[in-house]
């Protein structure tokens, strides 16, 4: 909802006085309070449909006859670009996410937030004289009573456009008081919800592209460089077998498709058994699984399931084709180890990366690299397997890159047959 190239329209959060002028006195103090509630409480409440819902009630207990209210908040997530909201009265809050993709964008051209994003203005419908072809969503608002449907964008300091819109079914609609009540409510709440978006985008952002706990310890204050502390978990590599060759034939789109695909059958799995991904590397990626601290083999557990899991998603894209028709197949090969790694902000200056480094962490990475020499998809270590039940089948002692004693490396005894094929030679 946002266009870089067009001039930054005001903030509404920037409120000068004028929107109390025509505020009846004797509501003014009332309205006060509405604000107050929305920068004190209303700031903190958990839950944005809260948000909403509490505005809706307030304005309906000193004479405002709201009978429903939307918001369209666009957003910074890689799945969807907005999300909406709607409240109504006897019917509670219900969610919309908007996908990224043509169709929402055609959507919100024939929108009424489109319209008033354009004006800069309010638009206000008496909806017996507005025919049901102006918006998409006048019909709708007609059958269930509606009489007259307010829309206000609400512009935020970043430049973004967003939208509320109140609707009633007053049989006179509503009156020029309610409407001055409403514009004297809008900069706070513009501010308010502002604040509370930065916080989710934050919030999200930061959790998309470092992790879940990570995220979680940037937030709480952990930004230093060289602030670390020691965990224990098994720590898994994966990177997709011959990717230069698989992409060679491939536009950089396609490329991009071909990596998106892979990790599409890799990533669920593990965080489905509670791992967490740390770093995608080109074609491969990092993850550990924590122990809980009993060291009793969870972790180790956990891995193994998510690896075969992922081994057998892959194998099932490759037969439906979902890496494009008369391609190759995509293969894998995965290395599972478990031990100690530091976990923290590595870097220099104000340019960090939050990840994990070790011994453990760098053995890990040479065993991945004899996945193509041992033609096997999926390769553990001694360290790794002395936490599993059961005897996985031995591969031999094997030389790693920078290490001076060898390791023992088995794989699973019983890997589904789905996946049990060599990596590509």
């Amino acid at each position: 909802m946002h266009d870089a190239d067009a001039p930054r329209p005001v903030p509404t959060a920037l409120a000068d006085g004028s929107e109390a002028e025509d505020v009846p006195f004797g509501a003014l103090q009332s309205c006060v309070g509405i604000r107050d509630w929305l920068l004190g409480e209303g700031a903190r409440l958990p839950k944005a449909d809260d948000l909403l819902a509490g505005l809706a009630e307030r304005l309906n207990a000193i004479g405002v006859p709201i009978d429903r209210a939307s918001t369209a908040i666009d957003t910074l997530h890689s799945e969807y670009s907005g999300v909406g909201r709607v409240w109504t009265r006897g019917g509670g809050s219900t969610v919309r996410l908007f996908p990224h993709g043509e169709g929402t964008a055609k959507a919100y051209q024939a929108s009424p937030f489109y319209a008033v994003h354009e004006t800069g203005e309010w638009l206000s419908l008496n909806l017996s004289e507005t025919d049901e072809d102006a918006y998409a969503i006048i019909p709708e608002l007609k059958a269930d009573g509606y009489t007259h449907y307010v829309i206000a964008p609400l512009i935020f300091t970043n430049g973004t456009k967003n939208g509320i819109t109140f609707a009633t079914r007053a049989e006179g609609g509503f009156r020029d008081e309610d409407i001055a009540i409403l514009r004297f409510v809008m900069p706070a709440l513009a501010a308010v919800m502002e604040m509370r978006l930065l916080n989710k985008q934050l919030d999200t952002v930061l959790r998309i592209y470092v992790g879940d706990e990570p995220h979680r310890a940037i937030l709480s204050g952990d930004i230093r460089r060289g602030q670390v502390r020691r965990i224990r978990s098994a720590i898994l590599f994966a990177d997709m077998r011959d990717y230069t060759r698989l992409s060679a034939d491939r536009t950089p789109e396609g490329a991009v498709d071909l990596l998106n695909a892979f990790f599409d059958c890799l990533v669920p799995p593990i965080e489905r058994e509670g791992g967490e991904v740390l770093k995608y590397l080109g074609d491969g990626l990092l993850a550990i699984f924590r122990e809980p601290g009993d060291d009793l083999g969870g972790a180790a557990k956990s891995a193994l399931m998510a690896a075969e899991s992922a081994l057998a998603a892959l194998a099932e894209a490759n037969a439906v084709g979902r890496f494009g028709e008369g391609k190759p197949a995509v293969d894998a090969g995965i290395a599972l180890h478990h031990g100690e790694a530091a976990y923290g902000n590595v870097g220099s200056g104000t340019r960090l990366d939050f990840t994990v480094i070790g011994r453990d962490v760098n053995l890990a990475s040479r065993l991945a690299r004899l996945n193509r020499t041992l033609q096997e998809p999926l390769l553990m270590s001694k360290p790794f397997v002395d936490f599993l039940w059961g005897d996985p089948e031995p591969l031999g002692v094997h030389a790693l890159d920078g290490f001076e004693e060898p390791m023992a490396v088995f794989r699973p005894m019983r890997l589904p047959a789905t996946v049990k094929r060599a990596a590509s030679a």
